[in-house]
This record gives C-alpha cells, structure tokens and sequence, in this order.
C-alpha cells in the first residue's frame, strides 16, 4: 500500500503535525504516489481546458469588435462554439481521471487501515474503541477522497488560471486590475483568518462522528442487558450528547465555510461591480473601447471560478487534514511483530524437529511466568504449569486467580514480563505468533460466533474442510440437532454474534471449530458455562476422548468438569498454590478443599447431598459417573 506507507513512516511533523497549509499540502500530496502519472494527466486536461476558457474572452472581443465594424463574424462564432465545445470534453475528462485516482487512494488507505487494524497488539484494542477505529476506516477516508481527488488539482490549475488571467486583464486594462486585486486581497485575509478554525471544528466534528459509532455499537452490542434494565432512553440520552458534539463541531465548520464562501463572493461581485463602473465611464469617455471591456468583464467573470475553487481547496485541506490525523494516528498503532523475537534479536538457531522430538517434551509449559496488563497491579506472579501430549490438565481457582491471563499468553496476545512459555521444548520466542497458533485451538467462553452460515463458522479456520471432516467435528460437539433443527441445515444463517442459537449451542459451535483444525494443544476456557448438566456429563466424555488426540488445557469454575483430568493446577492470586489429581488435592490443598466443599463435592467425585444443594449435587452426579464410566485412559501424568 504504497500511499499509506509514505504517510505514517515518517516524522509527525512530515505527516501533517503542523497546521500550516503548505504542510498539509504536503501531507495531501504524498497521499497520491502510486497515482501521479494520473495526477499529472488530470492537470494537463484541466489546464487545457482553462486556456481554451481563457482564450474565449479574446475571440469574443474580435467579435463585438467586428460587429462595430461591420465585418463577418460566423467565423469567429464558429472558433467559440469549438473552444467551449474542447473545453468541456478534456474538463471532464481531467475531472473523470481525478475522481478514479481518488478512489484509488481510498483504497489503499482502506487497505493499509484493515490490515492494520486487524493486526493490532492486544493492548491496542484496550485503549481504542472498537467503533471508532471502524469509523476511520469509513468516514475519516471518505473525507480523504474528495481531497485529494479535487483540492489539489484545484489548487495548481486554480492559480494557474487565476495567474493568466490576471495577466491578460493586466494587458487589457492594469488601472481595473488594480482595484480586483485590492477586493481579491481583502477577501484573501479574511480567509486565511478562518483556516485554523476550520480544521479545528473539523477535527472535533470527526472524533465526535467516531464516538457515536463506538457508542451506538456498544449499546446495540448489549441490547438485552439494555432493554432488561430500562436504560434506553439513558442510552439514547447519551448518544444524543455525542450527536449534539457533533452537531456543534458541524455548525461551527458550516459557519466558518460560510463566512469564508461569503466574503469570496463579496470580492467577486464587488470587483465585477467596479469593473462595469469604472470600466463604463472609460468607455463613456472614450479612454477604451467597447471590446476591451467586454473581454475584461470575462475575464474577470472567469476569476471567480479559479479564485473560488482555489480559496475552497485551500478549506478543504484544512478539513481534510482533521481527517487525516486520525487515520495517521490509527496507522501509527503497535502492530503484533511477525517474526520470532530472541535475546539479542537474531534469528533463532535451527532444532530438530518431528513426532520424536515433540514426545521428549511437553505440548506447552510455563516456567515462572509473571505478568502484569498494568505495571501496578500484577495478575501473574510466578505461574509454573506443563500440558503433556496426549493428557487432560485442568486449571481452576478462584475469579481473578489469574486463568484466562494463561490462556493470552500461551495464545501470545500478551507476552510475560519474566518467564518464559514453551511449545514443545522451544521458547515462544523462538518462534512467530503464527507458528504458535498453528499448534493451538481455543474455545473462549463468550464462544465467539459471527454472522454467516453455521458452515461457515464451523470450517472458519479451514475453509477448504471436506464435508466429511466437517460431519466428524459436528459429531465430536454434539451438533446434530442443532444442524436438523436449523432451515437449511448448515447453510443456515445464525445471524450476528449467532443471535439464532442458545448460549450452550454457540459453545459447541466454537467446540467443532477447534477440533477441525486438529490442533496439537486445545484450549477451553469454561466449556460448560452454558451447560445444563446432561450435556455437561455429555462433555465431559467428548473432553477425555479429546485428550487421545491432542493436548488438552482446560479452565473451569465446575470442579465436576475437571475432577477426572490426569492432573488439576490450581491457581490463587496469580500464583500455582498446588498441583495433583482430584482426590490429591483434596488432601494436600486448603484452597481445593474449600472449593470442593462450597459444590459439594467428596473423594471420588461423588456430590455431597444436602438440603438446598439437589441441583447441584445431581448436575455433579451425572458428570461424574459419565466420566467413570469413561474409564481412565492413561496413567496420570503431571508436569516434567
């Protein structure tokens, strides 16, 4: 994306931190490499189409001129049908030229955005609002557009023509230009006078539009809570505030443009004005001649339109740099690095590789791994852990513990602040973000389901997936009814954020997805959150026949999910309290013990029963037998 590139690599001050309009000129014109072939055709055209405009003043003059003196003048009526005629075709062909270059360059700036944007680091996304970040893609680049499509042609060919035709009037008539130009000048201060307030409202009416688009899609996002909780006229009341900013920001540019529109037209009408007066008594007083005139009202007539697009284009760069400081902004945000990161920052040494190397070592291991999201408050403080091939470890503790934190850093969303994560032996490191989740798969517990058919959620990290591989996963999740249920089976469309399906149908939908790329480590944050306990127990089975695939890492707040995996970590504060299988921990660890008893579990997985706790002790009973009757499979293995 070669214009976007060229507009955020370099400094702030090349890229548009200055207000001055020459460097947003600048700033408006590297927008266009890539199309300055283009460019400079357009202004060729344009430029031959405002000498032709030029030259139709003096043909008329000829013929008021050989009217006077009774001469034919067809000839000349002929030569200023044609001129008019050129004139318009290569004005619309320059204009034509102009529009598609400036397309082109919301394109590649479209481009450069999303990508961008889809590649932030995580961190990112927490200081930006989703929305927001949208609008600059959309609105903020379609402010762009007419910029560079239309002010900086206008700017060159406006003065170029303005530039001849004073130099014509100048040769017509130099006492009348004197006085346009002392109007021309005084409409010029004025406009200079409003630039900085332009581009500020601008800029204000720009991030008030982003804001609006982030709050709308946060409270369309919540409609449910929005709606249970009544607080849709608070939403609206609040959003209409943003609507209000930016109305406000709107009125102001719309006042500003109209003062700076009005004090142009003043000049120009009142420089006609004193041409036909001035310029009448000197015919009157047979100091000129009738021709002179006429040709210099034209040509004063024609500086309105150079003079009016140059003052326009000069607003609406200034405009258009508001827009552009929050694209620049969005294309200068922290990228995810693509290639692997070392201690001295060379690449890393080549390892051996293969199914006997990955046995030797453990699917994933993390070796006193701290981390913080912000530096004062701490979330991981020395976690130790291994994932075995082909084994079940479970992580549980209490909200906050720290669990889902893991889950970032073995997905490298985030990467530790000390200690180190490992993928089959080898440092995270050592090896790039994509080479990392290729081994992975993760079932998050909001189980992310977007607008599309339910094929084309189950196969979204394989597109290509055959229908047999589709079927098996389908099979594995326990998805038949819902594909039965649906109208169209897996060509149904389950609507945004899988509005169509129940929370537990989602997660099972997220489920297939994970195990169609057969990863080598499978990740579940909380599988049975939505759970009623028939599935749950129904679960619980698919995740021990899961684990004779793959590694398999999963965090529940149910102990009943987790109580028959080959090895349970338990977390408190950020830290590994204990580590052990069920009945282990229930004697060595307080903590587990304490989580145990508040769900009424006892060795063996069996549910205390007890007055008030029916549900519970039923949904652990059902989950618990299912996976006895599962059997072990394997002996128990903990980390290396």
């Amino acid at each position: 994306m070669t214009g976007a590139t060229v507009a955020h690599d370099g400094p702030a001050e090349a890229t548009g931190g200055g207000r001055s309009t020459k460097a947003a000129v600048a700033t408006m014109y590297r927008l266009t490499a890539g199309h300055r072939s283009a460019v400079a055709l357009a202004t060729v055209l344009t430029l031959v189409g405002s000498a032709l405009g030029l030259a139709q003043p003096l043909v008329a003059k000829d013929v008021v001129d050989a009217t006077g003196r009774g001469q034919v003048v067809w000839p000349l009526l002929v030569l200023l049908g044609v001129l008019f005629a050129v004139e318009a075709a290569t004005g619309a062909a320059g204009r034509y030229l102009l529009e598609r270059m400036g397309e082109g360059v919301v394109r590649q700036l479209r481009h450069g955005l999303v990508g961008r944007l889809l590649r932030l680091e995580m961190r990112e996304y927490g200081r930006h609002r989703g929305a927001d970040l949208v609008s600059r893609v959309t609105t903020d680049t379609t402010v762009l557009r007419e910029v560079v499509s239309q002010a900086l042609v206008d700017l060159v060919t406006g003065s170029l023509v303005a530039a001849g035709a004073i130099i014509l009037m100048a040769w017509l008539d130099l006492l009348l230009l004197l006085l346009v130009a002392a109007t021309v000048a005084a409409a010029a201060v004025v406009v200079a006078s409003l630039l900085t307030g332009i581009r500020c409202a601008s800029e204000h009416m720009q991030d008030s539009v982003g804001a609006i688009a982030a709050d709308l899609e946060r409270a369309l996002g919540s409609l449910p809570m929005v709606r249970v909780h009544r607080a849709e006229e608070r939403e609206a009341a609040g959003i209409g505030a943003r609507v209000d900013a930016a109305y406000g920001a709107g009125v102001r540019t719309a006042k500003l443009a109209s003062v700076m529109s009005s004090a142009v037209e003043l000049a120009v009408q009142g420089s006609f004005l004193i041409v036909l007066v001035v310029g009448g008594l000197r015919v009157g007083g047979h100091s000129g001649s009738l021709g002179d005139l006429v040709a210099f009202l034209l040509y004063a007539s024609y500086l309105v339109l150079p003079l009016s697009s140059v003052f326009r284009a000069v607003g609406l760069v200034q405009r258009g740099m508001g827009a552009y400081q929050r694209i620049d902004e969005a294309l200068r945000l922290a990228v995810e690095p693509t290639a692997p990161r070392t201690a001295r920052g060379r690449a890393p040494a080549a390892r051996p590789t293969g199914p006997a190397v990955r046995r030797a070592h453990p699917a994933l291991a993390l070796h006193d791994v701290h981390f913080a999201y912000d530096a004062r408050r701490p979330v991981l403080r020395g976690v130790s852990l291994a994932v075995p091939h082909r084994r079940y470890v479970a992580l549980v503790g209490r909200s906050g513990a720290g669990k889902s934190t893991v889950f970032a850093l073995v997905a490298r969303f985030y990467e530790p602040d000390a200690g180190t994560v490992l993928f089959d032996g080898r440092p995270a490191t050592e090896l790039s973000r994509e080479a990392c989740r290729r081994r992975i798969a993760i079932v998050d517990q909001n189980a992310h389901v977007v607008h599309g058919t339910l094929r084309d959620n189950i196969a979204y990290a394989m597109p290509d997936a055959t229908e047999a591989d589709v079927r098996r996963v389908i099979e594995r999740a326990g998805l038949e009814e819902v594909v039965d249920r649906l109208p169209g089976g897996l060509s149904a469309v389950i609507g945004e954020r899988g509005s169509t399906l129940s929370g537990g149908e989602r997660q099972r939908v997220a489920l297939a997805r994970a195990l169609l790329a057969r990863p080598a480590l499978l990740l579940l944050d909380e599988p049975t959150s939505h759970l009623d306990a028939i599935n749950e127990a129904a679960l619980t089975t698919v995740m021990k026949d899961i684990a004779q695939e793959c590694a398999l890492l999963v965090i529940a707040h149910r102990l009943s999910t987790v109580q028959h995996a080959d090895h349970i970590v338990v977390l408190q504060d950020g830290r590994t309290a204990a580590a052990g299988r069920h009945e282990e921990l229930l004697a060595g660890s307080s903590l587990y013990r304490e989580l145990a008893a508040s769900q009424m579990l006892r060795p063996g997985g069996r549910p205390e029963t007890a007055a008030g706790g029916a549900r519970t002790a039923g949904t652990c009973r059902r989950s618990g037998s299912a996976a006895r009757d599962a059997g072990p499979h394997g002996p128990s293995a903990g980390p290396p």
